[in-house]
């Protein structure tokens, strides 16, 4: 659910890759790299140490920009070793596979004399891992043609001077159309047939073609195979020897080539180890330049990684927002979240304002942070979270037979039973998809669980409508209002995409409604309800504190006579037996 909420890999909405956070941050030029990122990013990690092992890298690189570049231009070149090598294993590998496999190898010294350049321990650790697999790339250099066919039935697949017997068929069929040319001139001398020629074809094989003003010089030893409308074809003893000789030879080629070229694969099988080690580490390398490309491009900044519980960011941005967002600037806002004071905010403000993009970001920052990639922000410390939970929208699960609200409480109850001290929870407007009651006292229920739950009490992000959560600021410790600030003019409203300490107790919801483009006649009759609504509510309150102050209170009666006989008596002249009477009588009124 976090994953798809949070868009790491593809839209909500349209399901592409356009507009999530693989799209802000591949710029990797491998295959495998591309696999990897995706990864990291499905999976972040919770090792301190580890992260700040890539963030170090990161750091390295986006410190030479020169040597980022090279790297990023040799890896370009770079086929997919993981893929070629599963073809290897399977014996389905192509000439071709072969090929790439070799050219790849051919650049992988490159790339470790690039990271000699830098001393980041993960770098270091990548270069220590890559081998240069020069048994494969010498083999294959020497054995398979420089433009080999896609498959090796085809021929022409192993190149001269590899295999002293295929060089002898080879030349057998580079002789054959000198032994065809030499038999074709000695038939014409003792023939005396000036116009005689030898053809082929794959149903005869080769044959002597004489033209019928010939036919009476045509020897007896001449065995008729085809008679066409203005000439004969004939075969000879020594015709077919020489066929038998040629065609032999180029069925041979073929399949002496398909072992060499068997075997030279089975070579490169017995490389697998070093080939998939080499594999992982490369594109470990194709992903830390992507996150330091991402980092240059769009000023990250890199974060501190901590595990005292606190999130501090200051003007962070929404990571995919900002690059979307082309006709206005982009508002960052601060971020503060930590296991005491400042355990939960509660976040309100209208609809459209920038609330779930808030909380997005301050999610996006945390997950880029432990992928080990720089952050859109000034400044950011991020303390490890073990998990990062969300609850943003909802639809109806028609086939499993569930509504919207079901689907939400779902999902919030897979957070109350999940989540830990160490988690960060986005929840987006709880216990809307029911009756304003049930929907506030389930909102506000959810969140004094959260905040006071000894086994949880992690940090949260809570936007909500219900202006009846402000309370809990002063009631609980550890929550904190925020809202969007909004900026009034006349009729309408304009967001200011700023998160402000304090909550507001305005919806605004007619406003939105109004920029959202419903027309001016169903605005104004939803203001002269609102009125009537608000003014009947008015009414209600009033008649209820009128009544109130007109009942006769038996409380009020009782403590007025338990506190005018105590007024009157003087417990320091009663026996102890007189005393006890007394308070039992008193207790009848308490």
């Amino acid at each position: 659910t976090a994953r798809r909420n949070l868009e790491l890999t593809e839209t909500l909405r349209n399901k592409e890759k356009k507009g999530s956070l693989l799209w802000v941050l591949d710029h990797t030029k491998t295959s495998m790299g591309k696999r990897m990122l995706k990864s990291f990013l499905e999976q972040p990690l919770v090792n301190p140490a580890k992260i700040i092992d890539r963030l170090d890298a990161v750091e390295q690189l986006t410190m030479k920009p020169v040597e980022l570049g090279e790297l990023k231009e040799i890896l370009s070149g770079v086929y997919d070793l993981e893929r070629l090598m599963t073809r290897v294993m399977y014996k389905t590998a192509t000439p071709r596979d072969l090929k790439s496999l070799s050219l790849t190898a051919l650049k992988l010294p490159d790339i470790k004399e690039l990271l000699k350049s830098f001393d980041s321990k993960l770098l270091n650790n990548c270069n220590n891992k890559i081998s240069t697999l020069e048994a494969i790339s010498n083999l294959v250099e020497n054995a398979i043609v420089d433009e080999p066919p896609v498959n090796v039935k085809d021929g022409n697949v192993i190149k001269d001077g590899f295999n002293e017997q295929l060089d002898g068929l080879r030349n057998i069929i580079s002789g054959g159309k000198g032994i065809i040319d030499d038999i074709a001139e000695r038939e014409r001398e003792k023939t005396g047939i000036k116009n005689l020629k030898i053809g082929y074809n794959r149903v005869f094989g080769y044959y002597i073609e004489v033209t019928r003003s010939y036919y009476d010089l045509v020897p007896d030893n001449y065995i008729r195979k085809q008679t066409l409308a203005n000439c004969e074809r004939f075969i000879t003893d020594e015709l077919k020897v020489a066929e038998n000789t040629i065609l032999g030879a180029s069925d041979k080629i073929v399949t002496l080539e398909q072992e060499i070229f068997a075997e030279i694969r089975d070579f490169a099988a017995t490389q697998l180890r070093l080939v998939q080690e080499t594999a992982t580490a490369v594109a470990q390398i194709d992903v830390l330049c992507s996150f330091a490309t991402a980092a240059v491009n769009n000023n990250y900044t890199k974060p501190e990684i901590a595990i005292d519980g606190i999130i501090d960011i200051k003007n962070g941005r929404h990571p995919v927002v900002e690059l979307m967002q082309k006709d206005e600037v982009f508002v960052p806002n601060d971020t503060y979240l930590d296991l005491t004071s400042n355990r939960m905010a509660v976040i309100t403000g209208p609809n459209m304002s920038g609330k779930s993009t808030y909380m997005r970001q301050v999610a996006l920052i945390t997950l880029m942070a432990q992928i080990g990639c720089f952050v859109p922000a000034d400044y950011a410390k991020i303390s490890v979270v073990d998990q990062i939970f969300t609850r943003i929208g909802a639809s109806d699960d028609l086939t499993a037979g569930q509504s919207t609200f079901m689907v939400e409480m779902s999902e919030v109850a897979d957070i109350v039973k999940h989540a830990t001290k160490n988690s960060l929870v986005i929840l987006d407007e709880v216990g809307r998809g029911t009756s304003t009651f049930d929907g506030i006292s389930i909102a506000r229920a959810v969140s004094e669980y959260i905040s006071t739950n000894r086994s949880m009490g992690c940090k949260t992000l809570f936007a909500t409508h219900y202006h009846e959560l402000i309370s809990l600021e002063k009631e609980l410790d550890g929550v904190r209002n925020f809202s969007v600030a909004v900026k009034r003019q006349g009729d309408s409203i304009k967001f200011l995409r700023k998160i402000v300490p304090g909550g507001v107790d305005e919806s605004y919801g007619i406003e939105v409604a109004k920029l959202a483009g419903l027309p001016n006649k169903i605005i104004n009759r939803a203001k002269e309800l609102l009125e009537q609504l608000e003014a009947e509510n008015k009414k209600a309150r009033i008649a209820a504190q009128q009544i109130e102050s007109d009942q006769i209170s038996f409380d009020k009666i009782s403590d007025s006579i338990v506190t005018d006989r105590l007024r009157k008596t003087n417990i320091d002249e009663m026996t102890d037996s007189e005393l006890r009477d007394f308070v039992k009588d008193l207790l009848r009124y308490v």
